[in-house]
């Protein structure tokens, strides 16, 4: 029952936030099963609020055990069942633990534990959430996935002698630091992973979830290379299309790229369409405003607010 109002709670909000949320390759997520949802994680707690509110099924998510600690957050994340996870925080080297210190022995024992419990989920039937990428950020790209999501199906598939489903789910944001955006969530075809699976395949698992995700979302080499490439599939793109054209397109876009970026025709291209956006903010306009006439109020109107601009310069 808490899980059912939190979750209603969860996509109020999420209509609240979003102007829309697309959602695409639900026929992916299987009904029943244990399933383990693997997602790319570019936006903090507001992933796992997207997969819980979108998936159709109760998702048990894997949270660091540090979110735990304030009273509010621990009520909440236990009503949406999520399981805490111990894990050593990467920004001193791996050296030191997260939420209160404590040793190798203590956080291995600890983790044992939420291995247990999330055993036990997939055991029901139930279904688990993981970021494989482990902290969320805000890179052009993915990180190096660590093995838990890999580690966690194996051992899952193991201990129930039966199948277990991994659904990797790919989020996009289009403007994500702007209220009222829109983003994809995007579930991908299956891996399934069989009882008989050889539980040291997790370098080879981890390796395909890698490669699902990565044709779900953007890579890019930084977000400059984003934003010219988003450029060039605007000018491209004939008319109005749903977000998940509008991603593969760019997806597609930047996959190309990055195989003829060292051409000197392509070099010259990007740097005339990196002038074109640069004198698009400039002047503050738009290519849908220059595909059409203006009229005379909306003319009047932006050179008012530019002289205003220069007026406050």
């Amino acid at each position: 029952m808490a899980y059912r109002i939190l979750a209603w709670f969860l996509r109020t909000v999420t209509r609240v936030f979003f102007r829309q949320v697309e959602v695409a390759g639900l026929e992916h997520v299987p009904k029943t099963g244990p399933v383990l949802f693997a997602g790319n994680h570019p936006n903090s707690l507001i992933d796992p609020i997207l997969i819980i509110t979108t998936c159709g099924r109760k998702v048990h998510f894997a949270a660091k055990d540090s979110l735990f600690k304030g009273r509010i957050m621990r009520a909440l994340l236990r009503g949406l069942g999520a399981v805490p996870v111990a894990r050593k925080d990467e920004r001193d080297g791996g050296q030191v633990a997260t939420g209160p210190e404590r040793d190798a022995t203590e956080r291995a024992s600890a983790n044992e534990a939420a291995f247990a419990s999330m055993f036990q989920v997939l055991a029901d039937g139930g279904t688990i959430g993981i970021f494989p990428e482990g902290l969320s950020h805000d890179e052009s790209q993915l990180s190096k996935l660590k093995t838990g999501a890999a580690r966690l199906a194996l051992g899952g598939a193991e201990n129930i002698q039966g199948p277990v489903t991994i659904v990797p789910c790919g989020l996009t944001f289009i403007h994500p630091k702007r209220f009222r955006s829109r983003v994809l969530v995007q579930y991908g075809p299956p891996v399934v992973i069989a009882a008989s699976a050889a539980p040291d395949a997790v370098k080879a698992v981890t390796a395909e979830i890698d490669g699902a995700l990565r044709r779900l979302t953007i890579n890019a080499p930084d977000w400059d290379t984003v934003r010219a490439l988003d450029t060039v599939r605007r000018l491209y793109q004939p008319h109005e299309i749903s977000i998940e054209d509008r991603v593969e397109l760019s997806r597609r876009f930047n996959q190309y790229y990055a195989s003829v970026a060292a051409d000197p025709r392509v070099m010259a291209i990007m740097a005339r369409v990196r002038t074109y956006q640069q004198k698009l903010d400039e002047l503050g306009l738009t290519d849908r405003e220059l595909a059409r006439d203006l009229s005379k109020l909306e003319i009047s109107g932006r050179v008012l607010r530019h002289l205003m601009l220069v007026a406050f310069w």
